[in-house]
């Protein structure tokens, strides 16, 4: 039978554990032991989630984790033991441990297995890290052979399961390694190591294995499902706080503007075309040479006036952020001053040359740039000191942090032997991400809580969703097999608890397709990726070898422009709900792009799909990854549009989860689940469903997020199943909403009585509109409008006050 342990019961206890307790000593929420010369250590955070430390005897360390923040719960837990192994259990979970193997498996509180060690699967191989005794860490387990695993960062290979697979974890341009797993039968584990590591599954093990380690080091996490996994991993390292308002509008970039005036230019041709637009971003060189690289100060005479263009740009009520990185030239004053205190490494890192052209001439010098030493925290300081004089304090708007991994173009020892604050890069080469974003954040929220802190960074670890930052996916080459890889990239990533992620639309080299934007065949592939970028949690088009705003695709009128400017209004519309939805995200521990196996897991069909997701949770999205409509003749490498045709519509084959129906966004016609059906998508349509029950709200067609301050709201209802959705609102830019000067208005459709509750308005803040207007229209094939605002004599408009109201809808 089970029993609860004191303290004075766990000392005599015949398996010879010992317990640390807490003050009260009915708890305890740590247990160690030692089978086969290893110790073993057990420690319950939450009833949901176990830390499992091992180490061979001997060896004596202190392991502070980086990436967690939480401390453990005080817990009652209970002890069983028999012939063959202990058992420890808190409410939710029971850790089995194996007296003889030293294995350790997971089983939930109603008796279903989650999790088991390989027996003798823990590996410590002795080696030197520089002068220190260290070891090679490894830790295998058996999966069940039906069960799918996601998450572990971002790769580029288009899987979406990542069983039967080797993945080397180790922050590169187009890799972002986050060590955390997520498995189908809801539960995940974040192997907490910040070495290159190797990730293994076969049909014989699943295995994680460090290159350096004082332990083996993992969290175990019962959420039942991926939601609660993912909820769990936020509780251990940290929320995601929200984003401005205006950073999920439309954002044009490119490498590079050369010019402040070219930068504002850009804009002002936006507003003149009257095509939306919120973020402009200024690539690199704004500093001048190499010998400056990222001086954090305007020395290139193309930006005389950086505050001028600045408030130009606020003025056409937009905005800006600025690339900076992680390294410096050493002509620059934050180089000086940490190379004087030590706090700069000697890898060689981009870029190697005083030139910037490609191939390098013969006369091209070194550049010097050196990374600076972001583990260290007074290093952290210096870097904010002068990113705040120089830039910050000119009203910028966010932050472009390029090579956040950082670029690192040698993989010897020697390099791996540089020590950081921390210890070697060999033991710590993944965290720099964390370390390098975090100081970032951290010293932006000390200097000022009037804008919210907004990161768009290359590179990401356990625990970056708390330092507002917004991943990319590195430096895509543009092609069509490479843009769907995009979709399970960005899902797996998401998997891992940090939410924010985007692409460059269009893909960054355009090396494929000569002649650019005038090249029927590219702009194929630019409408497409554009339409996926739309349902991304940040829709930015960037790249190099070509420029990328909409009037260099042609003009209004044609294919091109016109199935861009359609998709840029249709994410203006959608903001109420992204913008609710990253509220979840915040207050919830929601995902806004989430794999099928969020919503439907019991769904076997839709487990290994890498080319559908849900955005929120009312939206399926369905990007088009093929070419459908230009003839490409393929020269080498390249590829040429010849003609295009766009007389018969062409369709992609779309699966639709089963237990459950679904609206096609642009018809209002109904589809069952669990069916793959052939979906219609000519150039300027993406197939696009909306499950039903739910209650999607849409907003004006305005030209910058703030236009209309939200209003009026079209509530469109997708009958044929009960639903409810919070539209948030705030300030939209500062912190307050951490104060609790936000609001929550509750919308509930009760199917059979095709009746809409409004619930009473929660919540309130400064210049809050108390009147708000909705167009209410429930969906049907007679009055699926799509993007367009559906006509009044099909809504119901009323004015809503703050008090409930229950609506009948015939």
């Amino acid at each position: 039978m089970k029993k609860k342990f004191s303290l004075l019961l766990i000392l005599v206890f015949a398996f010879n554990f010992l317990v640390k307790a807490q003050e009260d000593e009915q708890t305890l929420n740590v247990i160690n032991t030692q089978i086969n010369n290893i110790n073993v250590t057990i420690e319950f955070y939450t009833p949901e989630i176990v830390r499992v430390l091992k180490s061979p005897i001997g060896n004596d360390f202190e392991k502070k984790s980086h990436s967690v923040i939480k401390t453990p719960e005080n817990l009652n837990l209970s002890l069983l033991e028999n012939v063959n192994e202990v058992i420890i259990s808190s409410l939710k979970l029971a850790v089995h441990i194996n007296k003889k193997t030293g294995s350790v498996s997971f089983v939930s509180s109603d008796q279903k297995p989650l999790l088991v060690e390989k027996d003798y699967g823990v590996q410590f191989t002795s080696i030197k890290d520089v002068d220190e005794d260290s070891y090679v860490v490894r830790q295998s387990y058996v999966l069940d052979k039906n069960e799918e695993v996601y998450g572990l960062g971002q790769f580029q290979d288009g899987n979406m399961s990542q069983r039967n697979q080797k993945l080397h974890l180790l922050q590169e341009i187009l890799i972002t390694a986050v060590p955390v797993l997520q498995s189908s039968k809801g539960y995940g584990v974040f192997w907490d190591n910040y070495s290159p590591t190797d990730f293994s599954d076969s049909v014989f093990e699943t295995s994680f294995e460090s290159r350096v380690g004082d332990c083996v080091d993992y969290y175990f996490m019962y959420g039942g499902n991926a939601d609660g996994v993912v909820k769990h991993i936020r509780d251990l390292t940290g929320q995601a706080p929200m984003f401005p308002y205006w950073t999920y509008g439309y954002w044009q970039s490119k490498e590079r503007y050369v010019s402040q005036d070219e930068a504002v230019g850009v804009v002002k041709k936006y507003r003149e075309l009257g095509v939306p637009i919120d973020g402009l971003i200024q690539d690199w060189q704004y500093w001048g040479d190499n010998y400056h690289w990222n001086g954090m100060e305007f020395l290139n005479p193309e930006f005389p006036n950086p505050k001028k263009m600045i408030d130009e740009l606020h003025n056409l009520n937009a905005h800006v952020i600025f690339s900076i990185w992680s390294s410096f030239g050493p002509e620059t004053k934050p180089f000086k001053e940490l190379n004087e205190k030590g706090l700069l490494f000697d890898f060689k890192t981009w870029p190697l040359t005083d030139k910037n052209t490609w191939p390098q001439p013969k006369d091209a010098k070194s550049s010097g740039v050196k990374v600076y030493d972001a583990y260290n925290p007074n290093a952290r300081d210096i870097y904010w000191k002068y990113l705040n004089k120089g830039i910050f304090s000119l009203g910028n708007d966010g932050w472009w942090m390029d090579s956040t991994e950082p670029d690192h173009f040698e993989r010897e020892d020697k390099d791996y032997d540089e020590q950081t604050y921390l210890g070697s890069l060999r033991k710590y080469r993944n965290l720099y991400p964390l370390k390098t974003v975090g100081g970032v954040y951290d010293h932006q929220r000390a200097t000022s809580e009037d804008k919210r802190v907004f990161i768009l960074t290359r590179s990401a670890f356990a625990g970056q969703q708390r330092y507002g930052a917004n991943s990319w996916s590195g430096d895509v080459t543009a092609s069509w097999p490479l843009f769907k890889n995009q979709i399970a990239a960005g899902l797996n990533f998401s998997l891992t608890g940090i939410p924010y992620w985007n692409t460059d639309i269009g893909g960054f080299f355009l090396s494929h397709y000569p002649e650019r934007n005038n090249n029927e065949a590219y702009k194929e592939l630019y409408v497409r990726w554009l339409q996926y970028g739309t349902f991304c949690p940040m829709m930015r088009s960037h790249g190099t070898d070509g420029p990328r705003e909409i009037y260099q695709f042609g003009d209004k009128g044609t294919w091109a422009y016109d199935a861009i400017e359609k998709f840029i209004n249709l994410r203006y519309r959608l903001l109420p709900y992204i913008y609710s939805t990253s509220w979840d995200v915040t207050a919830n521990s929601s995902s806004m792009i989430r794999a099928l196996v969020m919503d439907f897991a019991d769904d076997k069909n839709a487990l290994d799909i890498n080319d559908e997701y849900m955005f929120g949770k009312s939206l399926l999205v369905c990007p088009v990854t093929d070419p459908m409509y230009v003839e490409v003749e393929k020269k080498g490498s390249h590829y040429i549009g010849v003609t295009e045709d766009f007389s018969v519509i062409k369709s992609r084959a779309v699966y639709l989860p089963e237990n459950t129906k679904w609206i096609d966004f642009w018809t209002g016609k109904t589809y069952d689940g669990g069916q793959t059906i052939q979906a219609k998508a000519a150039i300027d349509v993406m197939p696009l469903y909306v499950k039903v029950g739910s209650v999607l709200p849409m907003g004006p067609f305005v030209q910058y997020a703030n236009e209309k301050n939200s209003t009026p709201i079209e509530i469109r209802i997708y009958p044929g199943a009960d639903g409810e959705f919070t539209l948030y609102d705030d300030e939209k830019d500062n912190y307050n909403y951490e104060k609790g000067l936000f609001s929550t208005i509750k919308f509930s459709w009760n199917d059979e009585t095709k009746s809409l509750t409004i619930g009473k308005r929660e919540g309130a803040f400064p210049k809050m509109i108390k009147k708000c207007q909705f167009n209410i229209i429930v969906v049907d094939d007679n009055n699926g409008n799509g993007m367009e605002t559906i006509p009044k004599a099909k809504t119901k408009t009323i004015i809503y006050k703050g008090k409930e109201l229950v609506l009948k809808m015939n």
